[in-house]
């Protein structure tokens, strides 16, 4: 979870790691520091508790820039919040300095075999990494080889992306990666190690991918990698197209307010890229297809926000494509696998295509033979190289830690992915022309949603939304994304489950959000509504137009019903930003949370 990023041969190294540590953020912000140094050996290490920007007041306090550094922003695995717990680690002897993502599982078996009598001044695992290469350094080994024996002994199941500087050897980082992704930035001006090209985007556009068992040793003007067998590789640079723009929030106060803004540009980018202008399908190769098409079931394999993308997507799958579809959360599926059908098919939904539950399941589903497609939001990354087939969802860079944008992306590319296998009944093109329109025509009503959560959300410590068939997925995201920025206790659920429990917990003045989209249950649905607000609960209607009535509180343009759930979320978003601003927190940086959740 925790971002990374590195620089040599820069000249001023300082304004690249932070600058890059500013858009890593989103992996973590409980911590952050840098290690400085230049050729002449001068070096200086720098942490603090909290935000990056606290970093970078007491980095350029110190007055040391130096051509070369590693840093690291974290979200705490192991240790309390400390500046002692901050990376960079480093060796006793103040001559290895290491940075880390990801979980060494064996840390402590490998303290007592290895470090007796060591002074561990933290309570991370990064600091037994960094203690063993100095050991082994010690013991006549060449740093690479140190380092190689470090990672040589770690548990099979650990994860992690390792950069480290040697202060004999100042200019040159030492890098490598399992299960956590990293990336050599290469340039005329220099080189770069990052956990997202993003970040480095200022010094290069052009990257090397490093795959799981790798190892790379880069210097001001060159990069050597190492394959998990150790032979040397040659692997050439892609090139990132990304403006820099993308990444920065321009004129809005929060990326995720701007990426609420985004999702009708995404909805027009998405339907041109997988639409000729005759509104044929394209972008969707035959073999991804046919190779679903012979399957017996679907799986469909994902957390979070992309979970309930897929709840949505299995609609699709099941009533266009006629396939049945089953949707798992991957960190239960990885290690809990259940019957699977003579002939499966997963289907991998993943944001940052790094995920590392989905991973697991992944790696195992191949061992058996399994063909799958990942769905994800960056090409290049570990599920989008791994799985046989990949597509992309063109949300363009999400940088919030509640995702709105890419879950709206990943129902899409979903709707159009099934459409290819089977008839929808409609023009899906010109419907999701439609679309578009009406999200930028609810986006633009922000004010109202403004009121609602004020007035409803303010000072609440429990919300509750509800629906049934397509809006009892719906709710379950929306609950997410209030609970997570907001920390209002909320619970989404099917409306039908009310009365089997879950009024006993309605108060009075409780917010109970209903949507209301689906013709076949509205009756149904309007009446458990009556049933909690007979309770004392303040209910808040979001209804599409053809089932609006008077005093819900907002009516939903009209689309096709099965895809009022893209229309249906929005609301949802915005009075989760406005619920969050009212209550006075950060909405982009919630606590405990960071954007890609790269360990298990």
């Amino acid at each position: 979870m925790c971002g990374i990023v590195g620089v040599t041969g820069v000249g001023d190294a300082l304004p690249y790691l932070l600058q890059g540590l500013q858009k890593l953020e989103y992996r973590g912000y409980d911590s952050a520091g840098v290690y400085l140094t230049d050729a002449s050996g001068k070096n200086a290490l720098i942490k603090e508790k909290g935000r990056v920007s606290k970093l970078a007041e007491k980095a350029k306090a110190h007055g040391f820039s130096g051509t070369a550094g590693i840093a690291h922003t974290r979200w705490a695995t192991h240790g309390n919040v400390t500046i002692e717990n901050a990376h960079p680690q480093k060796s006793a002897d103040d001559r290895f300095f290491l940075v880390h993502n990801g979980v060494i599982e064996n840390y402590k078996e490998l303290t007592e075999t290895y470090l007796q009598g060591v002074h561990l001044v933290s309570e991370t695992d990064t600091e037994v990494a960094v203690q063993l290469v100095d050991k082994f350094s010690k013991d006549g080994m060449s740093t690479p080889d140190a380092f190689r024996k470090m990672i040589s002994l770690l548990d099979g199941n650990s994860a992690y992306g390792f950069l480290l500087v040697d202060h004999e050897d100042p200019e040159t980082l030492y890098v490598a990666k399992k299960k956590s992704p990293l990336l050599v930035g290469v340039s005329d001006h220099g080189n770069a190690v990052t956990s997202d090209a993003a970040a480095m985007i200022d010094l290069t556009k052009e990257f090397i991918e490093l795959r799981d068992g790798d190892m790379a040793i880069v210097k001001p003007k060159s990069v050597v990698i190492y394959d998990a067998a150790g032979e040397e590789v040659n692997r050439e640079p892609f090139t990132l197209e990304i403006d820099p723009e993308d990444t920065d929030k321009g004129a809005y106060p929060y990326y995720m307010l701007k990426e609420i803004d985004e999702q009708a540009v995404v909805a027009r980018n998405i339907s041109a890229h997988y639409f000729d202008e005759d509104g044929n399908l394209q972008g969707i190769p035959c073999a991804v297809t046919d190779t679903i098409q012979e399957a017996d079931r679907l799986y469909i394999v994902a957390a979070g926000t992309s979970y309930h993308a897929g709840l949505v997507g299995k609609r699709y799958f099941e009533q266009w494509a006629k396939i049945p579809t089953e949707v798992h959360i991957a960190s239960e599926f990885a290690y809990d696998q259940p019957m699977l059908s003579e002939k499966p098919f997963f289907i991998f939904l993943s944001q940052s295509g790094e995920t590392a539950d989905s991973r697991e399941v992944l790696d195992n589903v191949k061992k058996q033979g399994y063909p799958a497609l990942t769905l994800a939001n960056v090409m290049n990354s570990t599920l989008t190289r791994e799985a046989d087939f990949a597509l992309p969802v063109l949300a363009g860079p999400e940088i919030a830690v509640a995702s709105t944008k890419a879950y709206t992306a990943q129902v899409l590319v979903q709707a159009i992915l099934a459409a290819s296998l089977g008839n929808p009944g409609f023009d899906l093109k010109a419907e999701l022309a439609k679309v578009a329109v009406e999200i930028q025509a609810i986006t633009d009503e922000k004010e109202s949603f403004k009121k609602i959560a004020e007035d409803a959300l303010k000072d609440q410590h429990s919300a509750f939304y509800i629906g049934r068939g397509l809006d009892a997925a719906v709710a379950l995201e929306a609950a997410l994304k209030l609970k997570e920025i907001s920390y209002i206790q909320t619970e989404g659920f099917a409306a039908g489950e009310l009365k089997h429990g879950t009024i006993s917990l309605i108060e009075e003045g409780t917010p109970v959000f209903a949507l209301l989209t689906q013709s076949k249950t509205a009756g149904l649905l309007r009446g458990e509504v009556a049933q909690v607000a007979a309770r004392g609960a303040n209910t808040i209607v979001f209804a599409s137009e053809d089932l609006a009535k008077e005093g819900d509180a907002f009516v939903l343009p009209q689309v096709n019903e099965l895809l009022m759930p893209l229309l249906a979320v929005i609301p949802a978003q915005l009075v989760a930003y406005y619920a969050t601003l009212a209550r006075g927190l950060d909405v982009d940086r919630p606590r405990n949370l960071a954007k890609s959740v790269t360990v298990q």
